[in-house]
């Protein structure tokens, strides 16, 4: 569907575009009970915003697979359309590294937090800084933007609709084959996996991910799982 803007959305999406935050949109959209495939969007000149809704039909511990599954369609996305050189890597909260630097990041809200109850709704966000805030990369090395890696002639429009093409791909094999597929992709792309690091008030080695992609986090003598649903966001 082609909404004022231009994108054009696969069969079940639809487009919105908005002048304010696509994820709090989105989510005000999903609690007022629109329809699933919204995809609404705020394309600027520094930063692009999209936020998907969805109407999962399985427990939310289950439907939380939807954060890595859209950041693989992210990966995916942007691999079509940028330079090969250009190296996108998924971090487990969400976050984007494009040739190793920070760059953006997925966030998720649900109409529920009971792991074992089914949502009314999901939305995942997507937020993408095109332009570095700074024209001096050293004051933030470790923090990115796409059109500073080479990723000039990438259309934030065309991103957009890849995007949304590339996930709708990974839902029906989600839903046709589980999610076997998603996990070897996945950790292909995961980033600092075999490495330390902390997430919430604990420290360890990140070892991987259960069924459910929760992380398994080894501190001393101890692994933790921490589930996706402790990176719910709530709703505004």
């Amino acid at each position: 569907m082609k909404d004022d803007t231009g994108p054009v959305f696969p069969p079940l999406m639809s487009g919105e575009a908005t002048d304010g935050h696509a994820f709090d949109h989105a989510i005000r959209r999903a609690v007022l009970g629109c329809d699933a495939g919204l995809v609404v969007h705020a394309l600027g000149a520094a930063e692009m915003q999209a936020a998907l809704v969805m109407a999962p039909e399985v427990p939310l511990s289950k439907a939380m697979t939807m954060l890595p599954l859209c950041a693989v369609g992210f990966q995916n996305a942007l691999g079509a359309l940028a330079p090969p050189e250009v190296a996108v890597h998924l971090a487990w909260d969400g976050g984007l590294r494009v040739n190793g630097a920070r760059c953006g990041r997925l966030r998720i809200a649900a109409s529920e937090t009971d792991p074992e109850a089914q949502p009314d709704w999901l939305v995942i966000g997507l937020e993408l800084p095109l332009m570095p805030p700074s024209e001096d990369g050293g004051v933030t090395p470790d923090e990115t933007a796409l059109f500073a890696e080479g990723c000039a002639d990438v259309a934030p429009p065309a991103l957009l609709e890849s995007w949304a093409r590339h996930v709708l791909n990974w839902i029906a094999r989600w839903e046709d084959q589980g999610t076997r597929a998603l996990h070897a992709e996945w950790r292909g792309l995961a980033w600092g996996m075999g490495e330390d690091t902390t997430q919430g008030d604990l420290t360890g080695h990140y070892l991987g991910v259960d069924e459910d992609f929760g992380m398994l986090l080894r501190s001393d003598e101890t692994t933790h799982l921490i589930p996706l649903t402790t990176l719910l966001e709530s709703p505004s």
